[in-house]
């Protein structure tokens, strides 16, 4: 499977980033990378080994240390607050980044 400069330009419009075009040539090169790798990694046998579902458990990971996701009482909106640099009105008041 190969990648072509102009799918990498489509894909950064629909994405609304813009890139010179030497970046664009860049993220080909790496796309094409990806792909190949992945293309290598079809070819791996696979058979009779397990699914996972993370990589980087521990080999004495015990699924018993995490408790049951069951509702509890949860904080009220003054303890939420409480260490709020600058709470107003009942919410965290943030700095405006738009």
């Amino acid at each position: 499977m190969s990648i072509t400069r102009e799918e990498v330009l489509k894909m950064a419009q629909l994405a609304r980033l813009e890139f010179s075009e030497e970046e664009l040539d860049g993220f080909t090169a790496q796309f094409q990378g990806i792909l190949d790798y992945i293309e290598q990694l079809r070819q791996v046998d696979v058979e009779g080994v397990e699914p996972t579902s993370h990589v980087s458990l521990p080999a004495d990971f015990d699924p018993r240390m995490y408790r049951e996701d069951e509702p509890r009482e949860s904080l009220s909106v003054e303890e939420a607050l409480g260490g709020a640099p600058d709470p107003a009105s009942g919410h965290f008041r943030v700095p405006k980044v738009l």
